[in-house]
């Protein structure tokens, strides 16, 4: 437990940063999720529509920190190479 005033500010901030960042996460699963769904439904330019949308929503999050810019950049080329491999 904290001990100290600003210990006990940091933990109250430390709470309030984890909900925002997990709400951030959830978005960023979210708008991979969707872009799979498309992928699936094997409609090539509706899946390219979806996945442009998301791309910003992914980018937004990397720039934030709140997930590496790396993993992004591989869940970015995968979805892409996905729709690209449509028929």
């Amino acid at each position: 437990m904290a001990n100290t005033a600003q210990a006990r500010k940091r933990a109250r901030q430390a709470v309030k940063l984890n909900v925002h960042n997990s709400s951030q996460r959830s978005t960023l699963r979210t708008a991979i999720k969707a872009v799979r769904k498309a992928i699936e439904a094997g409609d090539k330019p509706a899946a390219a529509a979806v996945f442009q949308a998301s791309v910003s929503v992914i980018d937004r999050i990397a720039d934030k920190k709140i997930v590496h810019k790396n993993k992004v950049a591989r869940h970015k080329s995968r979805l892409s190479a996905a729709i690209k491999a449509l028929a």
